[in-house]
């Protein structure tokens, strides 16, 4: 299946009408507005959950439409051309806008893997080849390579080992840290997040190893290979990365196998999707070996069940899917929204189209 990577341009006269299906802060609004004197702005601030942090698109899980709200909501979906946000964050609100409106041809998914949302709509051959998605891919880039920055720096200073001591009153004999410039690191994505990870990282020194698809250079990767080589690559790294999406293709990736051949005392940082790594896998890996710890923004199943042994392990770190939240967030995906909105007014291809087949 084949999803358009442009949309029709609006005649030069023509108002395009975008709706706001998520909570946008009023001070940020003018970003989409600003763009061109077409751009119409439909928002109805009763209808749309408070937000109750920066980057909180859901909003808050307490808001409940009345059937009259619900209905108004649903008109106001209607009369878009282009929709700021997946309604609800909900694949069968967004399956019901898509069908309900044959205008609608661009929507801005506020997740950098907003993909996952489309494909689970399960909308028509025709539906997808008539509407553009778009992901806000790249705008969490900077913190989520800040935290697998600090996964890193984390497990080379034996942070475990200092919060037990600590906890313990202890004041022991010294003993050698690690130091990421004398360190390889292996980065597997080396999209936007990917990318900035492997630029911190040099920053420190580190050798820098990457995984793409199609391998090639990229700027601050000492070396580029293939996913074929990953049973080798996985064997040289002191710390492994992951900052892939949740696809068919990446699901279960690191596995037992692939654990098996990985480096003794490595640690491994998860800021892609949790379905990347095989979990009862990792698990037996970080308490019978070979693994050193683990630093986590997600996990397989979120929130992570309470039974879950990886919350009680003292060699795992979990950031409950926070990492890549930030007090700029909105305004970054409104920037990008605005950059966007240029290039589909002028009928040229936008940035983070969802890839066709892959939706992502």
């Amino acid at each position: 299946m084949n999803l358009p990577s442009t949309a029709p341009p609006p005649a030069s006269s023509d108002p395009v009408t975008v709706v706001l299906a998520t909570p946008l802060a009023p001070d940020l609004r003018h970003l989409i507005t600003d763009v061109d004197p077409r751009v119409a702005l439909l928002v109805d601030d009763e209808l749309l959950p408070p937000q109750r942090f920066p980057g909180d698109h859901s909003g808050d899980p307490a808001y409940r439409r009345t059937p009259g709200q619900q209905a108004a909501f649903e008109a106001l979906l209607a009369r878009a051309d282009v929709l700021y946000g997946i309604p609800d964050v909900d694949p069968t609100m967004l399956a019901r806008t898509v069908t309900t409106n044959p205008g609608l041809r661009w929507v801005q998914t506020m997740a950098a893997g907003g993909g996952a949302t489309v494909q689970a709509a399960n909308l028509s051959e025709e539906d997808l080849a008539r509407v553009v998605f778009t992901t806000s891919a790249g705008v969490h880039g900077g913190t989520l390579a800040e935290f697998a920055l600090f996964g890193v720096l984390a497990a080379a200073k034996d942070l475990p080992r200092l919060q037990r001591l600590q906890r313990a009153h202890e004041w022991p004999e010294r003993w050698a840290m690690g130091q990421v410039g004398e360190q390889t690191v292996l980065v597997v994505g080396l999209g936007g997040i990917g990318g900035e990870t492997a630029r911190l990282l040099k920053c420190f020194g580190a050798t820098v190893l990457g995984v793409k698809r199609t391998a090639g250079p990229v700027d601050h990767v000492d070396e580029v290979h293939p996913l074929s080589a990953l049973p080798e690559l996985v064997g040289r790294a002191d710390a492994i990365i992951f900052t892939l999406p949740g696809t068919a293709a990446t699901a279960g990736l690191y596995d037992a196998e692939l654990i098996a051949a990985t480096k003794p005392g490595a640690v491994i940082v998860n800021v892609g999707r949790g379905t990347v790594i095989d979990e009862p896998a990792l698990i037996h890996g970080l308490t019978t070996g070979p693994l050193g710890s683990a630093y986590l923004d997600v996990t397989a199943v979120e929130p992570l069940p309470a039974e879950s042994p990886l919350w009680d392990l003292p060699n795992v770190v979990i950031a409950p899917h926070t990492a890549a939240l930030n007090a700029k967030e909105d305004q970054r995906i409104a920037e990008l929204f605005a950059g966007n909105m240029t290039m589909f007014l002028a009928g040229r291809r936008m940035t983070n189209v969802v890839t066709p087949g892959e939706f992502y």
